[in-house]
């Protein structure tokens, strides 16, 4: 049996278009000589589409593109594509469909309701685990999450005699989730004695990416084909359904266990041993590094959310210091040099080496500059409230009038221009609210929302490596970090080096880890009660930042939700 697996970049909302591509995905796929073919979850309406779904024309109009996908469908082909049914309730579902017919609406069942996801808001639970019936093939059909537990549909559709478990999917990209991922379908393979077949989609929405790497694995647990990371395509491989019959006459574990229900049967009419002559080799693409996978999905998340909101032209400042540094890398790769400008705005504290490093970076990329001191600016202030200031020391006030007076201009480029501003502030900032609101948080978009300042670094070097040159200059790298706001100013004389901050803030943030459990890791408690602090205190700085692409485990806005009226603080041991 040949399988192919179409892993497709959708958007949400554009049903006949998502139809469309389906459609193009299965052409080719069908002209591979593949026999059945996977498209991704929910790929008629995109995922997540969110409170879409409160609309009843949207219903409508994705039920309709799906009739016309399956119009597309021609006899001998099977497909199982991702749209929402509507029963009385609605599903997020698997269509079936051969010959222009769908032959079956699977309901997925098992809802995920944790981080990022939001299913029980929008759906009903499913129930059944359809196995299709192809040349006496037995294949089940299961849609993402119903995988992810090691029971539920899977378990019943091969303890029914499926060969074949297939899933579509949209699951959403974090670093070191690609490699859990493939750990997971390699259990699920051998424990279940089934080729896994796993379609994931690929593509940018809002803070998500999803990264494609969609996976076949054999009755043994072993990976036998992976697709591209963060770009379509079309996986194609050749699947030995009768083989698992016969490894399973010498395997009497699973006649030991029951299934209440049977799952039903689907019979595809018209479905011949058409079967390729030759068999194919397999695809294996190879992984990217963890600095790797993050800068293309930095890459593909600012790139889908230009294209698919209709923008074109990207502005930011550029420091000449490692963040801004990162962000015009990942926009001029995103959307194209011509399509970036960089507005240096020195200051009397902005150091010439932060000068030429700006120029250099600019240079290295290709992209516009644009020169506007903010000296004349800062000094119109300073006069305008020297009244009410008057015999008060200068402090974080003045600091952060620089820093928006800054946000103001890259906002007077973006409206005059149409372009969309891009803050350039990495998590470790805003983790601790070293950040100022309406100055460098002013933006659109948020680039490295989501990536400490420690993989920040990690990630310009990956780039210099694979680049071949210094396209972020090694003076950029190893400068001591400092938002230059004062005479001398440091980041470490606000904050711990970066190098003991960041594990502070995975511990507590991504882990809910507590100051004894982060203590006991080797940290000095005083640094990790100053931490904590500064975390819950900036929670409503956090509120107000724009969108960010979403690249760790948990991430701020819809992953992480605290209340920022908030009392609780952890007492002390023997308090």
């Amino acid at each position: 049996m040949r399988v192919a697996l179409a892993q497709i970049n959708t958007t949400v909302g554009d049903v006949w278009g998502n139809a469309e591509k389906a459609a193009g995905a299965l052409k080719e796929a069908a002209g591979a000589g593949a026999q059945l073919v996977a498209l991704p979850e929910l790929a008629i309406t995109g995922y997540p589409p969110e409170d879409l779904l409160m609309r009843p024309t949207f219903i409508r109009d994705n039920l309709r593109a799906l009739e016309a996908f399956a119009a597309e469908v021609p006899s001998g082909v099977v497909a199982a594509i991702g749209f929402v049914d509507l029963d009385a309730d609605l599903y997020n579902a698997c269509a079936v469909v051969s010959g222009g017919e769908i032959l079956h609406r699977y309901h997925k069942r098992y809802l995920p309701n944790y981080g990022v996801f939001d299913e029980n808001r929008y759906f009903r639970e499913g129930s059944g685990a359809p196995v299709l019936k192809l040349d006496g093939a037995l294949v089940g059909v299961s849609i993402c999450e119903d995988i992810w537990y090691p029971g539920g549909p899977a378990r019943e559709q091969a303890l029914a005699g499926a060969g074949v478990l297939l899933n579509i999917s949209a699951s959403p990209y974090h670093r070191r989730k690609g490699a859990f991922r493939e750990r997971m379908l390699g259990v699920r393979a051998s424990d279940y004695g089934c080729y896994v077949v796993f379609c994931n989609l690929v593509g940018g929405q809002d803070e998500l990416v999803f990264d494609g790497h969609s996976l076949v694995f054999d009755p043994e647990g072993d990976l036998i084909s992976r697709a591209r990371q963060f770009e379509e395509d079309l996986l194609v491989v050749d699947l030995y359904p009768e083989e698992v019959l016969t490894q399973r006459l010498h395997e009497s574990r699973p006649r030991k266990e029951n299934v209440e229900r049977p799952p039903e049967i689907v019979s595809v009419p018209g479905h011949e041993k058409t079967g390729p002559a030759e068999p194919g080799e397999h695809r294996i693409e190879d992984l990217l590094p963890e600095e790797g996978e993050v800068f293309e999905a930095l890459v593909l998340g600012l790139g889908d959310y230009f294209r698919k909101n209709g923008f074109s032209r990207a502005v930011l400042g550029l420091s000449g210091g490692i963040d801004s540094s990162l962000c015009a890398v990942v926009a001029s790769r995103a959307l194209g040099p011509q399509n970036v400008t960089g507005v240096l705005m020195p200051s009397r504290y902005t150091s010439e080496a932060s000068n030429t490093d700006a120029e250099a970076i600019a240079k290295n990329l290709g992209i516009d500059t644009q020169v506007v001191p903010i000296g004349p600016a800062f000094d119109d202030y300073r006069e305008m409230l020297e009244g009410p200031f008057r015999g008060l020391p200068d402090d974080t006030t003045e600091e952060n009038i620089q820093a928006r007076i800054r946000g103001n201009i890259i906002m007077a480029f973006s409206n005059k221009f149409g372009w969309i501003a891009l803050s350039t502030g990495n998590k470790s900032e805003m983790s601790v609210g070293y950040s100022t609101l309406y100055g460098d948080m002013a933006g659109g978009f948020a680039v490295i929302k989501d990536v400490p300042k420690t993989l920040v670094y990690r990630i310009c070097r990956y780039v210099n490596e694979t680049e071949g040159r210094e396209l972020v200059p090694e003076s950029i790298l190893t400068k001591e970090p400092s938002a230059e706001l004062r005479p001398g100013q440091r980041d470490v004389d606000s904050l711990p080096p970066y190098e003991i901050l960041d594990p502070i803030l995975e511990a507590y943030i991504e882990e809910d880890k507590g100051v004894r459990e982060i203590v006991a890791r080797g940290f000095d408690e005083e640094d990790v009660r100053r931490v904590i602090k500064l975390v819950d205190a900036a929670e409503y700085k956090r509120r107000q930042a724009p969108i960010g692409i979403k690249v760790t485990s948990r991430a701020f806005g819809r992953d992480r939700r605290m209340p920022m009226t908030n009392r609780y603080a952890e007492r002390g041991e023997g308090s």
